[in-house]
């Protein structure tokens, strides 16, 4: 999964997409409850947010087009954020004492319209507030390749997580973004 080149990760080659403005509204409580799952240390929660191939991408360089021909501060799919979320959450995990606490703050939630698949790819400006021993702000543009569900509502087919410092040299990104 981590290294299948035809996972598409293309959020730009999209058909635009026009959405009832209940649906938009239910759009951004989706993202919002995600971002109170990340700052309550939710983690099981939101990871259960996404589709069983899921992935979570936080690319390493501005305009990166995939994950494969460059490195990437993250690039998990369900395994390896179970793991991190295993490490983050164990008693013993020195790198926790104290454990992180993060403030999200989403806005400017705005419909991009379908990729190739019928995913509906919605974006969303962010602003993180950490605090691990001292504070951090961490911000940039969330992109969602969202699947509706037959039950309603909607499951992450991919998080791309742009931070506008991405190419920077980071103190430890123990939670997720």
């Amino acid at each position: 999964m981590l290294l299948d080149r035809q996972i598409d990760v293309d959020t730009r080659s999209l058909t635009p997409a026009n959405v009832p403005g209940e649906t938009l509204r239910q759009l951004e409580q989706f993202l919002y409850r995600e971002a109170r799952l990340l700052d309550e240390r939710r983690f099981w929660e939101w990871d259960q947010l996404f589709t069983d191939s899921g992935m979570y991408w936080v690319p390493q360089q501005h305009g990166q087009d995939n994950p494969f021909d460059h490195i990437s501060l993250f690039w998990e799919n369900r395994m390896l954020r179970e793991v991190r979320i295993r490490r983050v959450e164990n008693a013993r995990n020195w790198s926790q004492q104290p454990q992180t606490q993060t403030a999200h703050l989403v806005g400017n939630v705005m419909v991009e319209g379908l990729d190739a698949q019928g995913l509906l790819v919605v974006s969303a400006t962010f602003q993180v507030s950490e605090w691990r021993l001292q504070q951090r702000q961490l911000a940039g543009r969330y992109t969602y390749k969202l699947a509706a569900q037959d039950s309603g509502g909607w499951k992450i087919q991919l998080k791309r997580v742009d931070l506008i410092n991405c190419n920077d040299v980071f103190a430890n990104l123990e939670v997720f973004v």
